[in-house]
């Protein structure tokens, strides 16, 4: 949890009990925003909804600096923070399955959860095909493999690949967010609304 089971403020037997409590939260706030329902995220594709574009700019923005000034006070060491490595093509590839999969279902894997504990019944038919997705990538794991395991470019970032320094990506992030927020409610006052 952050900095403060690695400095000893909290013991690491509560970790799991903190995450828990954390998930349910997230889960509380999702429904709390509506996010339990499809219209909400389909909404970003046929431009009549941006809230989920909106919350999720503003919690990256929120999130980078929150970790930067940790690190600038001490709290936080972020050369020590892990980085998932990137495979270019299982990216590419699992994020267009993904995108379709948003956009045909309405629901993300996070949401659909949501969706799903308050008794929804096309969440629950999403979650079965996420399902049914998961058993056939596991089945057809070794055929894919290759592609899977390509295009290995290691623990990079956007900082990295860019040789530019954080402090500035993070100003040009949230003035793109902002643009995108203005551009976004340019197109939801020129399509139809959808009351939901």
């Amino acid at each position: 949890m952050g900095p403060l089971i690695p400095n000893g403020v909290i013991p690491t037997e509560w970790n799991f009990v903190i995450a828990i409590f954390i998930g349910i939260a997230f889960g509380y706030i999702l429904e709390a925003s509506g996010f339990s329902s499809s219209r909400k995220l389909a909404g970003i594709f046929y431009g009549y909804d941006f809230v989920v574009l909106k919350v999720f700019f503003t919690a990256v923005l929120v999130a980078v600096i929150g970790i930067y000034y940790m690190d600038y006070l001490g709290l936080l060491n972020i050369s020590q923070l892990y980085i998932h490595p990137t495979y270019l093509w299982s990216s590419i590839v699992g994020g267009t399955v993904m995108g379709f999969g948003f956009v045909m279902g309405g629901f993300c894997p996070g949401t659909d959860l949501c969706a799903i504990a308050i008794g929804k019944i096309d969440a629950m038919a999403y979650g079965v095909g996420i399902l049914i997705g998961v058993f056939i990538f596991s089945e057809f794991f070794t055929f894919l493999e290759p592609m899977f395991d390509g295009s290995y470019l290691g623990h990079i970032t956007v900082v990295d690949s860019l040789g530019i320094s954080p402090y500035w990506f993070i100003f040009l992030f949230s003035i793109l967010s902002i643009v995108l927020f203005y551009i976004a409610d340019l197109i939801r006052k020129k399509v139809k609304k959808v009351f939901y």
